[in-house]
C-alpha cells in the first residue's frame, strides 16, 4: 500500500513542505525529471487517512481514496496474505485509478471490479482548494505555432488544467467557480481540459487570482 505525490524536481521544496506537515514519509527520485514523495507503512498511511477524512477531496481521486482505504482495512487485517483477501484486493485495484495493469489481467482474468463510490459533492468551498489542485494539475504555458508560409510566428498565453474525463463535471464547475475559460474533452485520449486563453480573462481574472488570496501559489 502506497499513497504518492509526484512533481517535477524543481518542486523539491514543496514536496519537503508537505512531507514535514505530514511528519512522515520520504522523498526519492522518480525518473529523470521527476521527484516523489511517498508514505508505505501502515502506521504512516493512518496519518494520511486522518487528513483527508477531515479535509474531503472533491476530485474523482476522492472515490480512489475511499478505495484505497477498503484495501488499507484488508491489509491491517492481514486478509492480504489468503487467496480470497488477495483477490479481493485486486476487485478493489480493478475499479481504482487506470485499473489492472495488463499483465495481472491476464494471470486474473476472472477477477470482476467492485462497485466504485460515487463521488456527489463537487463544490469548491475554498480557493485555497484550487490553489492546491492547479499547483499539482494545472500549467502556464507559452504556446508559439506558425501561422503560415513567410509568416511571423503566432504566440499564445494559455492557463491549462487537465484530468481524466470521469472528472469532466469537476473542470466545468472550476469554469463557473473561475467565471472564464472553457471545458474541452478529447476522446482520443480519454482526458478532459479545463482552459483559458482569452488575454483579458488571463489579464484581469486568472493573475489576479493567481497572487490573490490562494496563498499556496505563493513560494
Amino acid at each position: 500500500m502506497i499513497f504518492k505525490i509526484s512533481l517535477h524536481k524543481k518542486d523539491f521544496e514543496k514536496l519537503s513542505r508537505i512531507k514535514n506537515y505530514f511528519g512522515v514519509g520520504i522523498i526519492k527520485k522518480h525518473g529523470e525529471t521527476t521527484l516523489q514523495y511517498s508514505v508505505t507503512s501502515s502506521k504512516d498511511l493512518n496519518i494520511i487517512i486522518s487528513h483527508f477524512d477531515k479535509y474531503p477531496l472533491i476530485s474523482e481521486k476522492r472515490a480512489d481514496y475511499e478505495l484505497f482505504k477498503q484495501a488499507l482495512n484488508l491489509f491491517k487485517n492481514k486478509e492480504h496474505l489468503s487467496v480470497s483477501g488477495f483477490k479481493k484486493i485486486l476487485m478493489i485495484r480493478t475499479s481504482m485509478n487506470l485499473g489492472l495493469p495488463e499483465e495481472l489481467k491476464i494471470a486474473f482474468p476472472t477477477i470482476v471490479p467492485v462497485l466504485r463510490p460515487v463521488v456527489l459533492d463537487k463544490d469548491i468551498k475554498d480557493p485555497n482548494w484550487v490553489a492546491g489542485f492547479v499547483s499539482g494539475e494545472g500549467s502556464f504555458i507559452i504556446g508559439i505555432f506558425n501561422r503560415g508560409p513567410n509568416t511571423k510566428p503566432g504566440i499564445q498565453l494559455l492557463f491549462k488544467i487537465t484530468q481524466h474525463s470521469r472528472d469532466a463535471n469537476l473542470l466545468k464547475i472550476l469554469v463557473n467557480y473561475l467565471n472564464c475559460g472553457r471545458y474541452t474533452a478529447s476522446l482520443d485520449y480519454n482526458r478532459g481540459e479545463f482552459i483559458v486563453s482569452n488575454l483579458p480573462d488571463m489579464i484581469g481574472k486568472i493573475i489576479p487570482w493567481a497572487f490573490g488570496p490562494s496563498i499556496l501559489f505563493r513560494e
